[in-house]
């Protein structure tokens, strides 16, 4: 028990000065660019450490009559009960912020001033951790740290996105690593096939050197093919665009090639910021988009959250836990009933396309009404900035994902009313076989070879003929290269994948004999080999394409 209150609450507020004034100098040096979703992580992390909710529990403890580190000690245990209770990846994330900052003040207070990142990295480094924060992430000396590996942490973990801003390859979800590695162990980190190796015999660190220099060779030679057009040997072109998400993915635009942005994801500025985005910021990331992207389209994705992508500040109405979330109030559903969601978001999209053309793309539509719905917020946001007479774009075209079976059983509904359809390959065939991707026992049933997912697809080809709608799929189907041969075979001509992927597509699309590959697919989809992808793969091979 503390002995002098004053001389603990004073102890406090000189450490929370002190780690105030750390974190604004780190954020002020970050060595990477200016304008990217880690300035706004940044900015939310410094919201943490300024919050009063948070300062005013350690300072009541005090009053209870614990010393600054008990207190601290105290506030920090409770918040790690609430985050042992939490299922929300997101908000999970968040928590992770608050018990970094917790660590650094309690080392501030006790006059523990070193830490592994300060004391510096003498050699090549990865750094393993339960968890980090973005400040001490920037702590560490970027020339030598190669990668981070951590035992939690998501794709919208704060500290994900800063080491993507600077260049680290990052692995998150890796259980129980730490207890499985010692300081000096040799590690290899493959942030491509998101796989480590610990302690790796002669043998595999040469089979990692080996296809490290191999792909080094094919990212040269896809390189090469920047600026080269993909078309198919029988002179069709097929569209390979990217899909993206934050500010900081669109120099990949120029870096691959890509015909535009078939997916932009609009929901990581939600992801990173502490309350709704004001729709000045949200109009200013689009706007900055559009303008990275040049002449070259992009599709933004409206609002896609709920389900597994939370948000603290946006909670059901009855505030009781999903059953099954990917199912649930969730993306569409979730912005038609909070409707001022997406008014806000159609007219930043809106103000931000002025004097261009704005694809907006409807995610998780289920039934035509829900489209129709859906676009008549945009409608009356057009017409009110009309109205005002703001500058408006020179057009708006309209899409859906297909991510939902219902929806393919009255395409002859909706297409008349799209621009384009994307085809959802993730959540698409989780729904058609009940199976959650995300379940390893249920791994070999999410096979996108499948002859029922295929005939599907088949089908909402065959329904989209004759209709003047650009189809296309965006998800990582599209950007394997076996999978990407099956859907040119069914009649896809257009992709969006990830950034990484689109080289290696554009380079096997050289290769393909349309109509040929489109006569064995045919034959395949009426009368089944045991099994298509052995015959596919064989029919590749047979013709010199690399299928891995």
């Amino acid at each position: 028990m503390a002995e002098d209150r004053d001389a603990e609450l004073q102890r406090v507020y000189l450490a929370f000065d002190k780690m105030r004034e750390q974190i604004e100098k780190m954020a002020a040096q970050a060595e990477f660019g200016v304008g990217g979703e880690h300035e706004e992580v940044l900015e939310t992390y410094k919201m943490f450490a300024y919050d009063e909710g948070w300062s005013r529990r350690i300072i009541e403890a005090i009053d209870s009559g614990l010393t600054a580190e008990a207190a601290i000690e105290r506030v920090q245990q409770r918040t790690r009960m609430r985050m042992r209770q939490i299922d929300d990846p997101l908000l999970a994330d968040r928590m992770h912020d608050l018990e970094d900052l917790s660590n650094r003040l309690l080392r501030i207070v006790s006059g523990q001033m070193g830490t592994a990142a300060s004391m510096g990295l003498r050699q090549d480094s990865i750094l393993i951790a339960r968890n980090l924060g973005p400040a001490e992430l920037l702590e560490y000396d970027k020339r030598r740290l190669k990668g981070v590996i951590l035992e939690e942490g998501s794709l919208t973990a704060h500290v994900v996105i800063v080491a993507r801003a600077m260049g680290i390859p990052v692995l998150g979800r890796v259980r129980s690593l730490r207890a499985a590695v010692r300081e000096g162990d040799l590690l290899l980190l493959d942030g491509d096939q998101g796989n480590a190796t610990v302690r790796p015999v002669p043998a595999a660190t040469e089979a990692f050197e080996a296809r490290f220099a191999k792909n080094k060779e094919r990212q040269a030679a896809y390189a090469a093919l920047r600026e080269v057009e993909p078309f198919t040997r029988d002179g069709t072109r097929i569209q390979v665009l990217m899909n993206a998400g934050l500010r900081d993915d669109m120099p990949n635009l120029a870096l691959t090639g890509a015909d535009g942005v078939g997916l932009f994801r609009t929901e990581f500025q939600f992801l990173v910021s502490a309350t709704l985005p004001a729709r000045e910021r949200q109009t200013r990331l689009y706007r900055d988009v559009l303008d990275s992207a040049g002449d070259k389209p992009v599709v933004f994705r409206t609002v896609d959250i709920g389900g597994d992508k939370v948000l603290p500040y946006l909670r059901h109405n009855d505030g009781e836990d999903e059953e099954n979330p990917a199912m649930g109030w969730r993306a569409l559903r979730v912005a038609l009933e909070r409707d001022g969601l997406l008014k806000v978001q159609a007219r930043a999209l809106i103000e931000a396309a002025a004097g261009r053309t704005l694809n907006v793309m409807f995610p998780m539509v289920s039934e035509p009404w829900e489209f129709d719905a859906a676009k008549a917020v945009f409608d009356e946001q057009l017409k009110y900035l009309k109205q005002q007479r703001k500058p408006l774009p020179e057009a708006i075209e309209f899409g859906a994902m297909l991510e939902v079976p219902a929806l393919a059983e009255v395409l002859d509904i909706l297409l008349p009313k799209l621009s384009f359809v994307s085809i959802g390959t993730n959540d698409l065939t989780q729904f058609l076989f009940a199976a959650d991707r995300a379940n390893p026992k249920l791994a070999e049933r999410y096979d996108w070879l499948s002859l029922s997912i295929l005939r599907f697809l088949s089908r909402v080809v065959k329904a989209n003929a004759g209709h003047n709608v650009r189809l296309a799929v965006c998800g990582e189907m599209g950007g394997r290269r076996l999978e990407a041969l099956a859907l040119m075979g069914l009649g896809i001509e257009r992709f969006s994948i990830t950034p990484v992927a689109v080289g290696s597509i554009k380079e096997m699309v050289r290769k393909v004999d349309l109509p040929e590959l489109r006569r064995a697919m045919s034959g395949w989809l009426s009368n089944p080999p045991p099994d298509i992808r052995a015959a596919l793969r064989h029919w590749a091979t047979e013709r010199g394409i690399e299928t891995d």
